[in-house]
């Protein structure tokens, strides 16, 4: 089950088509969906979470907590939506595209794909995309 949860003004249209992309992804690379949760905040609130439970000090668009069994697919997935917009702006796309991008990208992390070095960014970028264009 794919739920929403909102600390922020952000209007999700197409919640119906977003949660069957994001199922659709999870069965492509092997796995069923558990409990996942997209919660949508603002800055404030992501960077107390990154200091509290990552020992981070820096401004971030996305986090994961990973609570898979198996190939049951779990978690939690913070989306900061200033990011976003900033994001968005920087990479000149649509807030759409880009809101995609890390909602794809937070999912991608808890299917352990990781963005630590060269090869790994550019895989994640490359799945990143591929997953976009079956939704935009």
């Amino acid at each position: 089950m794919i739920l929403f949860h909102f600390n922020t003004i952000l209007k999700l249209h197409n919640k119906r088509l977003i949660k069957k992309w994001l199922n659709d992804a999870c069965i492509e690379e092997g796995c069923k969906i558990g409990d996942l949760n997209y919660i949508f905040c603002d800055d404030e609130y992501l960077i107390e979470i990154n200091k509290k439970y990552l020992n981070h000090n820096t401004l971030t668009d996305t986090i994961s907590f990973d609570y898979s069994n198996k190939h049951l697919l779990s978690g939690d997935i913070m989306i900061s939506v200033p990011r976003v917009v900033e994001n968005a702006k920087k990479y000149n796309v649509e807030f759409k595209h880009e809101l995609y991008r890390v909602m794809v990208h937070g999912l991608l992390h808890l299917l352990k794909y990781n963005d630590k070095n060269k090869a790994e960014k550019e895989l994640m970028q490359k799945k990143e995309d591929y997953y976009i264009n079956k939704i935009i």
